[in-house]
């Protein structure tokens, strides 16, 4: 039940970040049953790759207690992570790893490839499919709603000898 309460705050972070015309993926990172970090995808916006939801949660973490190793912490995130998040997860130390829908385009836990059980330092537990259908069901939406925008703008075409 623990798990279900945590994932549906990931899920206001991911539906906030829909709102905002990102890719809607929310993180929560709890130690001791509370809340320490919170982030979602800021990349359109802030104009940076790095500014996903795990990397914005696991910089909020950090900041609220004062260092980087996450060791007693647990970190939930609406789609599994990619390689980036996967190795900030690793060099924070964080234990144990839960997510939503996975990720079978560029999906670093289980999907694609599964960095975890490589030769790293440090080895996340993880666990998936909590509150999977809300958080495939949000992205499936985010990237229907894109695809309606996308054919409804004007199309470009470049200007020849004649339109000059």
């Amino acid at each position: 039940m623990e798990h279900e309460v945590f994932m549906d705050e990931a899920l206001i972070l991911a539906k906030e970040a829909f709102d905002d015309g990102e890719v809607p993926v929310g993180c929560v990172i709890v130690r001791k049953g509370e809340i320490v970090g919170r982030g979602r995808n800021r990349r359109e916006k802030g104009k940076s790759a790095l500014a996903h939801a795990e990397v914005e949660a696991i910089a909020d973490a950090c900041r609220n207690l004062g260092g980087w190793r996450l060791w007693e912490c647990t970190l939930y995130v609406t789609l599994e992570p990619c390689p980036m998040c996967a190795g900030a997860i690793i060099n924070a130390r964080i234990p144990k790893v839960i997510y939503g829908a996975s990720d079978a385009k560029c999906g670093a836990v289980r999907s694609v490839c599964s960095m975890f059980s490589m030769e790293f330092n440090h080895h996340p537990q993880v666990e998936c499919g909590i509150r999977e259908a809300e958080c495939a069901q949000l992205l499936s939406d985010f990237f229907q709603k894109l695809r309606v925008e996308l054919r409804s703008r004007p199309k470009w075409k470049p200007r020849t000898e004649t339109t000059l």
